[in-house]
């Protein structure tokens, strides 16, 4: 996937985990600044064997956490209590303070659909200020730019769902594309459409955009 230049600047890539459904495969982590997890996530990352020397740090309010006296990762531990705010983004404000602006987060959707949904609004509260894409086992799915490059994107499944609402999109390279049209969360939607082309361009002037493109 390619993006143009959202004016964001990059100074760095951090890994993110937390406590939706656990992806099947850990991704890699070379190439990384800086990984860190959720305070639940951290289960599942010891289930998996994954190096937990690696991570920079485990932030929340340790209420599905029972490992956290564990003496030898003591330090990577940041309690974060406040209950107006959720683990993940008090992750994310740790990460930022940090300098970190490009964030790939596993763990996002899945499991209690609630969570998945306040995990979109934190993305959107953090849009602005961190390059945040998600990946799980069927996409990986972002706020858009207002201008967007997909590449290597043929015969993939690319929806565009407005939060709530996105205004003159226009598309090419996909099977139904868009004119200059609205969508909108309560009324139309931009679902399940289908690349055509390798390259798909999308934007659009208005709102804003979250994209998901297939595995």
């Amino acid at each position: 996937m390619k993006r143009k230049n959202t004016g964001i600047p990059m100074l760095g890539k951090a890994l993110l985990f937390i406590n939706g459904i656990p992806p099947i495969n850990l991704p890699e982590t070379d190439g990384y600044s800086l990984i860190a997890c959720s305070d639940g996530a951290f289960h599942y990352l010891k289930d998996k064997n994954f190096p937990l020397e690696k991570l920079d740090f485990i932030s929340g309010d340790f209420d599905s956490h029972s490992g956290r006296d564990e003496s030898i990762y003591a330090e990577k531990f940041i309690y974060t209590p406040d209950q107006n705010k959720t683990d993940f983004q008090k992750s994310l404000e740790i990460i930022a303070e940090r300098g970190f602006a490009k964030v790939n987060i596993y763990g996002g959707s899945g499991g209690e659909m609630d969570h998945f949904l306040g995990n979109l609004t934190v993305a959107y509260l953090f849009k602005d200020k961190m390059n945040l894409t998600f990946f799980d086992e069927y996409s990986t799915y972002f706020f858009a730019p207002k201008e967007l490059v997909l590449e290597q994107a043929k015969g993939k499944t690319i929806s565009l769902y407005p939060f709530p609402v996105a205004g003159n999109i226009v598309t090419k390279g996909l099977k139904w594309p868009l004119h200059h049209e609205n969508l909108e969360a309560t009324h139309r939607i931009g679902t399940r459409n289908i690349a055509n082309d390798e390259k798909v361009e999308i934007r659009f002037d208005s709102g804003d955009l979250v994209v998901f493109v297939s595995n």
